[in-house]
């Protein structure tokens, strides 16, 4: 009997249940109207790159000066690199109306610019910010002008990962805004960043 109880009472000590988070999940499905009026624009967007520490499944977040965890509980539904790949891409297609024609191809004779973007930093700290600070660049496919650009988005984020992840998500949609516009600047002939 002694037994069955002390089984019990271990098992009334299970690990928390995983959560998966998703940087894509409420993304907007349409164009903004202006994206309409003009031809469609063709974009391939490179790998991301992401740095170490922070691609990866599990999130990590900074608990204090030079200290960070990685929850084992709270996850990416993928890496982190592959989560922000993603997210960038949808970003920029739905602020442009474009089409992502990374690894297909595009119709004959239309400009194709080619993105790349580099995390430079991913911090998490739940009840202060999520913050992405990415150095990015356009160039037309077939042309050696080349717009590079930095953008640092900061969201304030109260304490809870749900709210952490939105954050990232509007830090997101602000790298992809001034993407798509860095797009728009190159294709009219600019070279300065938004």
């Amino acid at each position: 009997m002694l037994l069955s109880a002390a089984a019990l009472a271990g098992c009334a000590h299970s690990t928390p249940p995983e959560r998966f988070y998703s940087l894509s999940s409420g993304m907007p499905a349409a164009a903004p109207a202006s994206a309409a009026s003009r031809a469609p624009l063709y974009f391939e967007l490179a790998a991301v790159a992401v740095p170490q520490q922070v691609n990866r499944s599990q999130l990590v977040v900074t608990v204090g000066e030079g200290r960070v965890e990685l929850l084992e509980q709270q996850r990416w539904s993928a890496p982190l690199s592959s989560e922000i790949g993603q997210v960038l891409s949808l970003g920029i297609t739905t602020e442009l109306g474009a089409v992502d024609v990374y690894r297909t191809a595009a119709p004959d004779a239309a400009p194709v610019y080619r993105i790349s973007a580099s995390i430079q930093r991913f911090e998490s700290a739940p009840g202060k910010s999520a913050l992405i600070d990415a150095v990015w660049s356009v160039r037309r496919a077939g042309q050696t002008k080349v717009l590079a650009c930095r953008t640092v988005a900061e969201e304030p984020v109260p304490d809870n990962y749900d709210a952490l992840v939105a954050g990232h998500r509007r830090a997101m949609a602000r790298i992809a805004a001034a993407v798509s516009k860095g797009v728009l600047a190159l294709a009219a002939g600019g070279n300065a960043c938004p």
